[in-house]
């Protein structure tokens, strides 16, 4: 994507989605949707991401992934792998989260189904404008998460140093951390072994991070984040006509 057209993205004067799979099926990226804030169900799906996100931390000894909302259907969670996995393996990782985890929606993002059209693979890269809704995607505090449960958009442009900071103290995943990860799931409910030992490193321990990611954030404690690395935060509210 170039510059100009990056900057028109980011304006909102196009949306463009990107392809998350290199021309040789590589991936450096894991996009799990929750939608259905569109069919009322925006509560639900809320709480199903924070049983997702919170089991990739505490059972699986994942990093924190970033959280999005969509700008219309609902939310998503977004995970960053170190070094590019083949597709194969990523939507092999992915089907089986859905049965561990979510059996009950029938897609985890990025095509999980072999034969998965290629715009499957493509992502609209918060921050963006959603072209039906008219309203803004966007990175979001997981403490704010609950709030957009009806309406999971912005009705302005978020402040891009917002978004930065939302994401700055993200970590990647390893190749050992995946593999550790891949290697629980296909234990508790694969069939069959995807990656071989030569594909990924052994696993060993993870520990359990101190503290999830998601749990209930005062408005305060959003300010005082921003604060911490120097970003004057600017919220807006409409008043309904």
């Amino acid at each position: 994507m170039s510059r100009s057209i990056l900057e028109q993205h980011l304006r909102g004067g196009k949306t463009i989605a990107l392809d998350l799979v290199t021309g040789d099926g590589l991936t450096r990226a894991l996009v799990i949707d929750f939608y259905g804030a569109a069919d009322g169900r925006g509560e639900q799906q809320w709480s199903k991401l924070c049983e997702v996100a919170n089991a990739l931390q505490e059972q699986l000894g994942l990093p924190a992934p970033a959280v999005s909302i969509s700008g219309a259907e609902g939310y998503a969670l977004w995970l960053s792998l170190e070094a590019p996995i083949p597709l194969a393996l990523a939507r092999r990782f992915l089907h089986l989260l859905r049965q561990a985890y979510f059996p009950e929606t029938g897609h985890a993002g990025m095509g999980l189904a072999a034969d998965a059209a290629p715009a499957a693979t493509l992502a609209e890269l918060p921050p963006c404008l959603h072209r039906s809704s008219g309203k803004w995607a966007a990175f979001i505090n997981p403490g704010m998460g609950a709030s957009f449960a009806d309406e999971p958009g912005l009705e302005m442009p978020p402040p891009l140093a917002a978004q930065a900071a939302f994401l700055a103290d993200l970590q990647s995943i390893t190749v050992k951390r995946f593999g550790q990860a891949l290697d629980i799931l296909e234990q508790r409910h694969g069939r069959e072994r995807t990656a071989s030992p030569s594909a990924l490193e052994s696993a060993e321990s993870v520990a359990v991070p101190a503290s999830l990611l998601l749990r209930d954030a005062t408005l305060e404690d959003i300010v005082r984040h921003l604060h911490g690395k120097n970003i004057e935060p600017t919220f807006r509210h409409l008043l309904a006509k």
